[in-house]
């Protein structure tokens, strides 16, 4: 027995796979992680390409850490989800294209992070976003919404 058939034989992965409740239960956890997660990020990323000028670029700071939370969110439930049909998504095209997305997406969003920890001016209190930042935050949308489209797309390979 692979390591994937022993995954999916993991009391967990019964009581997600067969349980009349578990399954929806953490799909919807994971729709909910999804939307906390792609949705601060995706919003950061089109504020720094230049969208959405009025909203303050302070504004998602705090937030972020939300977004982390939602990220976490999604790991979890998604390890849940994945354990009950393992040997299914570990040979899918599409669910290694999001899980590959997810993974870029989170680095583009620290290295985001990080940048914007150094790019206000401590004079004037303006925001200056490189033109490094902005190509950052257009791979880190493209990232996003490709891992939501990859997502939707497990079920139909």
């Amino acid at each position: 027995m692979g390591p994937f058939e022993w995954l999916e034989n993991t009391s967990v992965a019964l009581w997600v796979g067969e349980s009349l409740w578990a399954y929806p239960f953490m799909l919807s956890l994971h729709v909910m992680g999804l939307a906390i997660l792609v949705g601060v990020f995706a919003m950061l990323d089109l504020r720094l390409l230049g969208s959405f000028d009025k909203i303050g670029i302070d504004s998602f700071l705090p937030v972020m850490k939300f977004a982390w939370v939602g990220f976490l969110v999604n790991a979890i439930s998604g390890t849940f989800l994945f354990t009950s049909q393992a040997t299914v998504f570990v040979t899918n095209t599409p669910f290694l294209l999001k899980i590959s997305m997810i993974f870029v997406g989170a680095i583009l969003a620290a290295i985001i992070q990080s940048r914007l920890r150094d790019a206000r001016d401590a004079t004037t209190g303006e925001w200056a976003i490189s033109g490094g930042t902005k190509v950052v935050a257009a791979f880190s949308l493209a990232m996003w919404i490709g891992a939501i489209v990859t997502g939707r797309l497990i079920a139909y390979f």
